[in-house]
């Protein structure tokens, strides 16, 4: 199983102080924590899209080609790639000008995006909202499968015998498709026969669990093997040795959630509580801790990756440098260990 890392460069104020960083710095610590989770020896770095004041990034493609040039190994990708409100032939130009970069370490994961700010920005109508991804992505699997694409649809000029330079390393360069809790985009992703990342930050574990069951039939039904396609979870992740650090992280959780749905969440602390109970996704708790909570969502998953939020709400970079150094000399050979020869259900 792999362990890596994501990060959405939010720009939450710190919840001790107020201050905000700096979009420019937010971004500088988000290349130093790829390094150090290169170093560390984690699997993959995944940033994040959002056209938002609240947030650093809004072309991961950017940010991942700095991170491909300071790093050696570590695996990079998009979480994700607002494919709807995007042109698919200049995601993949940008993607695979990163994989060139990279040395063929890169990756994409599209989805469809749970803010409407894009969809004004880039002049399309939200109510279009499925059927933009629909088109985009169709033609974005063609460009990847193929380097001159013919193709037409609804919202984009078509293309005739079109070359679509400069080719990625990896042929074809790996696509995955972000879900959160709608079923319909788990089944399609499955009838396609695509890999899935599944937000699994807040919710019930059996509830994912039915996710991925839906997945699989229909992957099954379409006539790929379930088996032979990934599944990846996202969780938020904070070691915490002491009450104290509970309470610390919590402070940050809360503010992330008040801060990024405009008042509408507030962080209660019985919600945080239930999220790190039996049935709850949140990674919270010692490294031994840590892994006895992966184990469990992988008896109940079956995934192939985890990527895990360590930067939320603020979080100093000391408390993030911190984390990624525990994670990969405690946490990632345990749960390699624990993980190693499992298949999906």
């Amino acid at each position: 199983m792999e362990l890596g890392l994501i990060s959405l460069a939010d720009l939450t104020p710190d919840p001790a102080t107020g201050d905000v960083m700096p979009a420019g710095r937010r971004i500088t610590d988000l290349v130093r924590a790829a390094v150090l989770a290169d170093e560390a020896g984690l699997d993959v770095f995944a940033v994040g899209e959002h056209h938002h004041p609240n947030y650093a990034v809004s072309s991961p493609a950017v940010v991942l080609a700095a991170i491909a040039q300071a790093t050696t190994r570590i695996k990079l990708t998009s979480a994700t790639t607002l494919i709807g409100v995007l042109d698919p032939v200049r995601v993949y130009e940008d993607f695979a000008t990163v994989d060139l970069i990279s040395g063929g370490r890169t990756e994409i994961t599209v989805g469809r995006g749970a803010f409407p700010e894009p969809f004004e920005l880039f002049g399309y109508e939200l109510d279009d909202y499925d059927s933009l991804f629909t088109d985009h992505f169709e033609l974005l699997r063609k460009i990847v499968a193929q380097p001159w694409v013919s193709w037409s649809g609804r919202h984009r000029a078509p293309l005739t015998s079109a070359g679509v330079v400069p080719r990625a390393n990896r042929y074809p360069l790996p696509v995955w498709v972000g879900v959160g809790g709608n079923r319909g985009s788990a089944t399609r992703a499955g009838s396609l026969g695509v890999p899935i990342l599944v937000g699994t930050t807040g919710g019930a574990l059996s509830r994912f669990a039915e996710t991925f069951t839906v997945y699989r039939a229909a992957a099954e039904k379409a006539g790929h093997d379930p088996a032979e396609l990934p599944v990846a979870t996202t969780n938020y992740l904070h070691v915490a040795h002491t009450p104290a650090d509970v309470d610390r992280f919590h402070a940050h959780w809360a503010a992330y959630a008040a801060h990024h749905s405009r008042g509408r969440l507030q962080g209660q602390r019985e919600m945080f509580d239930l999220q790190r109970g039996e049935d709850g996704p949140l990674l919270l708790g010692s490294p031994q801790q840590i892994v006895d909570r992966i184990g469990r969502q992988h008896e109940l998953f079956g995934h192939d990756r985890l990527l895990a939020q360590i930067d939320l709400g603020g979080m100093p970079f000391a408390q993030v440098a911190e984390t990624i150094e525990i994670l990969g000399s405690d946490v990632l050979p345990a749960v390699r260990e624990l993980t190693r020869g499992h298949r999906p259900a």
